[in-house]
């Protein structure tokens, strides 16, 4: 995996470089803007417990540890009051589905850091056994590129958003590429949604990345497109193929 890094660094930073001097992708005027407040309403206890339970990830590959811990400790405040009982370190030990702790490693599993799209949805799944936390169900989706704006997929997606922030029926942890969002590397990364303004249709990431220092919103599409976009063809042999997202529908 190093030997990979080292090869594809500089793919990646050219990539970034032409972006900021040319004034385009994520560094486009008006792209995106920061959250200096979060959003809180009272009649809806899963939101505002995901804003209380959001941490920032603890290494360079731990984007998924630190969005699934932010979700489990929303999931379970709201049925149990235990809003702290998960631990970065602490869930590593207890969920050991597809070798996650030896995954966050400078070295990886066999060579293999971070969590795939599939493997997330797993991953998420057993977390909430493992803390004995009630949900109807887990859907892993693939998000394709160029499909009409009025399609299921997207449909699907908009309504999930909705749902989540009005009336708090299930978490979305996305999939996505970093920098199609905010200006830093074009690289997967792992964070959960936490708003949508349906009047506007703004997303607004809880990122996990230490380097966000505030949440952030951005456009639907430009949402979309952060979920659809194919990853590096060299990261396929690492299970990168796209992102997407993982629905968890706690009622």
């Amino acid at each position: 995996m190093s030997l990979l890094r080292n090869l594809i660094r500089p793919y990646f930073y050219t990539r970034y470089g032409f972006h900021r001097l040319t004034g385009t992708g994520a560094f486009r005027d008006g792209h995106v803007s920061y959250v200096q407040q979060d959003f809180r309403p009272q009649w809806n206890p899963l939101k505002r417990a995901l804003w209380n339970a959001h941490v920032k990830q603890l290494q360079e590959s731990s984007c998924s540890v630190a969005a699934v811990v932010t979700c489990i400790n929303a999931i379970g405040a709201t049925q149990n009051g235990s809003s702290g009982t998960a631990s970065q370190t602490g869930i590593l030990d207890r969920v050991t589905t597809g070798h996650w702790k030896e995954r966050m490693s400078n070295n990886g599993y066999r060579g293999r850091r971070g969590l795939p799209l599939p493997l997330l949805g797993q991953v998420i799944e057993e977390s909430l056994n493992v803390y004995g936390l009630k949900f109807q169900a887990v859907e892993v989706v693939r998000t394709p590129k160029n499909i009409h704006r009025q399609s299921s997929v997207r449909t699907t997606l908009k309504k999930r958003l909705h749902d989540f922030d009005r009336y708090g029926k299930g978490l979305i942890v996305a999939h996505f590429d970093q920098g199609s969002l905010v200006p830093t590397l074009n690289i997967p990364h792992i964070s959960p949604v936490g708003a949508y303004d349906s009047a506007t249709g703004r997303v607004t990431m809880l990122d996990v990345d230490p380097e966000q220092k505030h949440p952030y919103a951005v456009d639907f599409d430009t949402f979309y497109k952060g979920l659809s976009c194919d990853y590096h063809h060299v990261l396929e042999a690492y299970g990168y193929g796209s992102g997407g997202y993982v629905h968890i529908r706690v009622r």
